[in-house]
């Protein structure tokens, strides 16, 4: 089977529409026949031909999110006035990408965390499009990872959730991902997107280092394109499930891809973050504006 990926040149994502054909209709009858069983093979058909032939999103269709065996051991709900900086950071503050990033741009609102991308005239590094992007001080190694939130509609910033080690781009310290990877729960970058399911669709991606030979060549592996619910003006939830063998992703307690890419899992302790990410290039008019909205961030350990 892998030699025919090979000779069609299909992504991972598309290889992995194919390969959830067999797994689904493994389960046809396993438990016994049903109705549901039967659409759900029917969608996984019509959505991997979609995937294929066009780089259609697919519906989140694996097991549901278990936090047996887990604790919580870290919520902000973002009730209050201010964010909490004994807790938080603002992370990257100055000139990046085509913009800056800017602590002004991060507000509490009505319990929810608000990052707003737009063009100021008057910003603290001079005219320009500003975002935000905040950590927290704390490193976490394992665990299970996950953020409420509406992404931010209209464009070309998008809105992310994704972990970071130290060094996931040096060759001999990340070493294909147990030195570190950057581990991205989510990226919304369909907002100006025309079709429905490309629009309310994330993808969700490992980066490391060290995976081939080129150490000037970041290893990615993007999971896959996967569908949320109405993303821009709803609450969605995205997770990962960081374990010793593998990341299992998760959109709204379903999961989406498991994947121990490159040379394994990460074994170090890594940072949490959340971003409304700045284009390399932006084309909007001055007077654009937009809203990430984060309801809560939530960490599971055993």
């Amino acid at each position: 089977m892998q030699k025919i990926f090979d000779a069609l040149h299909l992504a991972f994502r598309q290889q992995e529409a194919i390969m959830r054909i067999g797994r689904i209709a493994g389960n046809l009858f396993s438990g016994g026949f049903s109705a549901k069983k039967l659409i759900a093979l029917l969608v996984a058909f019509a959505e991997m031909f979609g995937c294929v032939l066009f780089d259609y999103p697919l519906t989140p269709s694996g097991q549901e999110l278990d936090l047996t065996g887990y604790n919580l051991v870290f919520c902000d709900e973002f009730d209050g006035d201010t964010l909490d900086t004994d807790v938080w950071f603002h992370r990257g503050v100055g000139p990046r990408r085509n913009g800056a990033n800017s602590s002004s741009q991060v507000r509490l609102e009505n319990g929810n965390m608000i990052m707003t991308c737009e063009y100021l005239e008057d910003g603290e590094f001079g005219p320009g499009w500003y975002s935000g992007m905040i950590a927290l001080r704390q490193k976490y190694l394992r665990g299970y990872f996950e953020i409420k939130c509406k992404c931010n509609p209209g464009g070309e910033f998008w809105s992310a959730f994704w972990i970071q080690a130290d060094h996931p781009y040096e060759h001999e310290i990340s070493k294909g991902g147990p030195g570190g990877a950057e581990l991205d729960i989510f990226e919304a970058f369909g907002g100006s997107e025309k079709n429905a399911s490309v629009r309310n669709s994330v993808t969700q991606t490992i980066h490391c280092n060290g995976w081939d030979d080129n150490p000037d060549k970041i290893d990615s592996r993007m999971l896959g394109k996967f569908k949320g619910n109405n993303i821009f003006e709803e609450y969605n939830t995205y997770g990962l499930e960081w374990t010793e063998d593998e990341y299992i992703f998760y959109i709204n307690g379903v999961e989406t891809a498991r994947s121990s890419f490159g040379n394994g899992v990460s074994e170090v302790e890594e940072t949490v973050i959340v971003s409304l990410e700045i284009p390399d290039e932006i084309t909007h008019e001055k007077d654009f504006s937009s809203d990430f909205v984060v309801d809560y961030v939530k960490i599971y350990q055993k």
